[in-house]
């Protein structure tokens, strides 16, 4: 049989992330952040002095990066720099370096070589419409701006970091612009993906109707010869 994908695309601080890897610890599946490697050709870009609007240079850059996920930790080149990649400065920056068709093309390859038996929970914005198309279930996790900047507020605080809550609201609106609006693979909905609207959803609650999707969906699977 084809190994499965379930794809869990929505816009920033939507809260797809905990809910895709919770989902893959309860299958025993293999978890895809892809918003982590946008974040880390941003970091990269900045370490190498490559401003965030050169797509050309950023994808030649990408294309030789050393890149891996272990235990919980990001690898770059052999270090690790998960606390790195997850600044509010990084995180715009992956937005920003994410528009460049080019830098896309370079990670594509990447992305597909997660797809690993016994399955795949991928996270992004075009999980289910560019990079896994033929995904098994497809999901558009999302929440209002107001919800998503509480919630990205709350961290930040719980990490003694300042953080201002309209600042907040005013960067995840302009993400959602940009990610909605680029040339190549915008963030939107497929139709057949289910809409999950968390704003009165537990992360429990949400995982639940995740594996719920997964389960009926996967009763229409037929071994393939």
């Amino acid at each position: 049989m084809t190994i499965p994908v379930i794809a869990i695309d929505g816009p920033s601080a939507s809260g797809k992330g905990t809910v895709a890897q919770r989902v893959a610890d309860k299958l025993g599946f293999h978890y895809l952040d892809s918003g982590a490697l946008y974040r880390i050709v941003a970091y990269a870009g900045k370490q190498y002095n490559i401003a965030w609007n050169q797509g050309e240079t950023l994808a030649e850059m990408a294309a030789k990066l050393e890149i891996r996920f272990e235990d919980g930790q990001i690898y770059l080149n052999g270090n690790i720099i998960t606390e790195e990649v997850r600044s509010e400065e990084i995180s715009r920056g992956a937005s920003e370096v994410a528009v460049h068709p080019a830098v896309r093309t370079a990670l594509l390859a990447l992305q597909h070589s997660f797809r690993q038996a016994p399955g795949l929970v991928a996270d992004g914005r075009d999980m289910a419409t560019v990079v896994f198309p033929d995904a098994i279930a497809k999901v558009y996790l999302t929440a209002s701006a107001e919800v998503r900047a509480e919630r990205r507020y709350k961290q930040l605080k719980e990490k003694e970091i300042h953080a201002n809550l309209q600042d907040i609201l005013q960067d995840l609106r302009n993400r959602d612009t940009r990610d909605q609006q680029r040339a190549t693979a915008p963030l939107q909905k497929t139709d057949d993906a289910m809409l999950l609207v968390t704003d009165q959803l537990s992360i429990d609650q949400a995982v639940e109707k995740v594996l719920q999707h997964y389960r009926q969906a996967s009763q229409h699977l037929t071994p393939q010869a």
